[in-house]
């Protein structure tokens, strides 16, 4: 099994700074987009920011000029820089994968379980 962890969660006041870091483990051949979604309270889940394998980037308006999303293949990680936090920002963020685990199969989607940010004064 395809298993994601994520890390570096917490509570930052507002206009702080976290990094959140997914790294993938467990039969992999390969891994194509790793995405980053939010689900605020009462909110429904959104897409936060998506990069490709070969590093294309996409970004949700809301965050746009203060999130950078990234990966390092050789270490099956994706990262997620949150800058400039604001209260509106507050969520449980998954990170999500496309992966290929073996020759012949179709690549499959595999989710974190979620980290806690809270921007709070």
């Amino acid at each position: 099994q395809v298993q994601l962890v994520e890390s570096g969660g917490g509570l930052v006041q507002p206009g702080g700074s976290l990094r959140l870091s997914c790294a993938a483990s467990g039969s992999i051949l390969s891994i194509s987009n790793m995405d980053w979604y939010r689900q605020g309270p009462g909110k429904q889940r959104e897409l936060v920011a998506s990069i490709t394998n070969g590093g294309s980037t996409n970004y949700a308006d809301s965050v746009k000029g203060r999130f950078t999303i990234s990966r390092d293949n050789a270490k099956k990680t994706v990262y997620l820089e949150m800058d400039s936090l604001k209260p509106e920002d507050t969520a449980v963020y998954y990170c999500n994968a496309n992966v290929r685990t073996t020759l012949l199969s179709r690549g499959s989607v595999y989710w974190g379980q979620g980290t806690q940010v809270t921007v709070s004064s």
